[in-house]
C-alpha cells in the first residue's frame, strides 16, 4: 500500500469520525436523562411510602410514566450506539478495501444506510421521551396551571 492510498483512506475515514463524534454527544445527553429518569423514580418511590393516599395515586401515574421514559431512552440509546458501531464496521471497511484492494461499495453503503436509520430512530425514540417528560410534568403540577401548559 502506498502512502498516497493511506491518505485518501484517511481523508475517506473522517467524515464517519466526525459522525462518531456527534451521536457521543447525542449519547451523553440521552445518558443524562436516564440517570435523572432513574434519580426521579427513587425520589418518587420514597416520597410514595410517605405520602396519603390520595397523593400516592398521583406518585403511581407519574411513575408509570418515568417507567416507560426508562424503557424509551434505552431503547434510543441502544439505537444511537448500534449506529456508532456501524459507522465503526464502515470505518474498517475503508481500510480493509484499501490494504487489501477490494471493493466494499455495496457492503460499505448498506452500513451508512443502517447507521442513519438507527440515528433517527434513536433520535425520533429522544422527540417522544420529551413529550413524556410533559406528560409527567403536568400530573405534578395543579389542575389549573397543567392545562394553560
Amino acid at each position: 500500500m502506498l502512502l498516497s492510498d493511506l491518505i485518501g483512506t484517511l481523508q475517506l475515514a473522517v467524515g464517519p469520525v466526525i459522525l462518531i463524534s456527534g451521536i457521543g454527544l447525542i449519547l451523553l445527553s440521552l445518558t443524562n436523562r436516564f440517570g435523572r429518569i432513574v434519580d426521579r423514580t427513587r425520589q418518587l418511590s420514597v416520597e410514595y411510602r410517605n405520602t396519603s393516599e390520595a397523593d400516592q395515586e398521583r406518585i403511581l401515574q407519574e411513575l408509570e410514566i418515568l417507567t416507560v421514559r426508562a424503557k424509551v431512552i434505552r431503547s434510543s440509546n441502544f439505537l444511537a450506539v448500534l449506529s456508532v458501531l456501524l459507522v465503526s464496521f464502515i470505518i474498517i471497511g475503508l481500510f480493509g478495501s484499501a490494504l487489501y484492494h477490494f471493493t466494499m461499495t455495496y457492503i460499505l453503503s448498506i452500513l451508512f444506510i443502517s447507521s442513519i436509520i438507527s440515528l433517527i430512530l434513536s433520535l425520533f425514540l429522544f422527540i417522544y421521551d420529551l413529550d413524556l417528560s410533559l406528560k409527567a410534568l403536568w400530573i405534578e403540577l395543579p389542575k389549573g396551571l397543567a392545562k394553560s401548559v
